[in-house]
């Protein structure tokens, strides 16, 4: 647990941005999977579209604006320059516009957009790297943040030049780059922010103390060599070196999940409210994204490496995502609207600030379309994965209403 001074934490207006963009990017994705046909693999450039704009206007814009208040709190000293922030969303906005149009589109405008990006990731990394130098204590969570974004750097690198290569004609093997790319973003960089944030906001929202952290912390050098290992093996074209890397990696989230379960053993708070029932979906799909994933790495078939990317996208990650938004953006309001209040005027509970029934209609729906869509995935069933992406733009629609609900709340 940690003290919340405004001393550290930016302006809630300046990183209001990021939850807005990043909420509207959830549902315009969810709508956008109607389009999507699974048998085509993942190397069709429809569903390649969708990822990105997933994962960058979705999954990257939350994490920067939570983290934009998250880190110089945990670490106790101001950002180096907080107002670099009103830089980063703009630009990774076009950049991901411009990507995803170059996806469906006009290839010509992949550059451009990987530009954009990179350019938005690198300012994040200096103003990330810089405020955690001046930290005095330096914790796993901070080791996970350097570790997260150096890796996030290098895979939109990565990313980059495989933009160059589709949209300018560079010489550059895809096919051989494109899981390196997926690894270093997906397991470098998000999987391991989670880990780092998980020992702050599942203990604070789930009222734990006195944990054992020797798990997560093989999970982060597990995770950490898994990477680097997959990284050098493509640069030098040793295949059973990702092969290992691989199974290095499902080992890091093994001993991840243990850490998360020694963390519910000992959580005093008992409800299980909408935040408590998307940890129990989200942690349940990254068990089923591991298992599919052990089956894809040794088949090599399509259908399975589409279901697991499914259940680590938009199970365990979407599911993580959404669920703390309803713990997040309420403690952000009543932090900037209500906390100078406190002992002059009656000020509303944290649990009054989301929409109850609205958030388990949306976790209802929401759950019911990822499982029966996953499934659609697995076994080629495009009709089924179709059914559940409708109940997905439901859910993804009582997502977005409870956002702007949360936002207005005091106004």
């Amino acid at each position: 647990m940690f003290s919340v001074s405004r001393d550290y934490a930016p302006p809630f207006m300046m990183i209001a941005p990021f939850f807005v963009i990043g909420v509207i990017f959830y549902f315009f994705s969810s709508i956008a999977l109607l389009a999507i046909n699974p048998i085509n693999g993942h190397f069709d450039p429809v569903i390649a579209g969708w990822a990105h704009a997933f994962l960058l206007g979705f999954v990257m814009m939350i994490i920067f604006g939570a983290m934009a208040q998250l880190i110089p709190v945990v670490v106790e000293v101001g950002h180096f320059s907080v107002d670099l922030y009103y830089v980063i969303w703009p630009l990774l906005l076009v950049g991901t516009l411009l990507m995803v149009g170059g996806f469906w589109m006009s290839p010509a405008m992949l550059p451009y957009g990987g530009l954009l990006v990179l350019t938005a990731m690198v300012i994040y990394l200096f103003d990330t790297i810089m405020t955690l130098k001046k930290a005095q204590n330096i914790t796993l969570t901070v080791k996970t943040a350097v570790a997260a974004n150096l890796f996030l750097t290098t895979g939109i690198i990565v990313g980059f030049l495989m933009t160059l290569a589709i949209g300018a004609g560079w010489d550059i093997d895809i096919s051989r780059w494109l899981g390196t790319h997926a690894v270093l973003v997906l397991g470098g960089y998000v999987v391991l922010t989670v880990m780092g944030l998980s020992l702050i906001l599942l203990p604070m929202f789930g009222l734990a103390h006195g944990f054992e952290q020797k798990a997560i912390e093989r999970s982060f050098n597990l995770m950490v060599g898994g990477v680097i290992l997959h990284l050098l093996s493509t640069i030098i074209h040793f295949n059973f070196g990702r092969f290992v890397a691989m199974f290095i990696i499902f080992a890091s989230i093994c001993w991840y999940m243990w850490q998360v379960y020694l963390i519910y053993k000992v959580r005093a708070r008992k409800d299980n409210d909408v935040w408590a029932l998307s940890m129990f979906f989200g942690y349940g799909s990254l068990v089923v994204a591991t298992l599919l994933g052990i089956v894809a790495v040794i088949t090599e078939k399509e259908p399975v490496i589409l279901a697991s990317a499914w259940f680590l996208m938009f199970g365990f990650v979407g599911f993580l995502i959404t669920g703390h938004l309803y713990k997040i953006i309420p403690f952000l309001v009543w932090f900037e609207r209500y906390s100078p209040l406190v002992g002059k005027q009656k000020v509303p509970m944290l649990h009054e600030m989301y929409p109850k029934k609205m958030s388990y209609y949306e976790f209802g729906f929401t759950a019911i379309g990822v499982v029966v869509a996953g499934v659609g995935i697995l076994f080629g069933i495009n009709d089924l994965f179709k059914g559940g992406v409708a109940l997905v733009v439901v859910g993804s629609t009582f997502m977005l209403i409870s956002v702007k609900w949360m936002l207005s709340f005091g106004k």
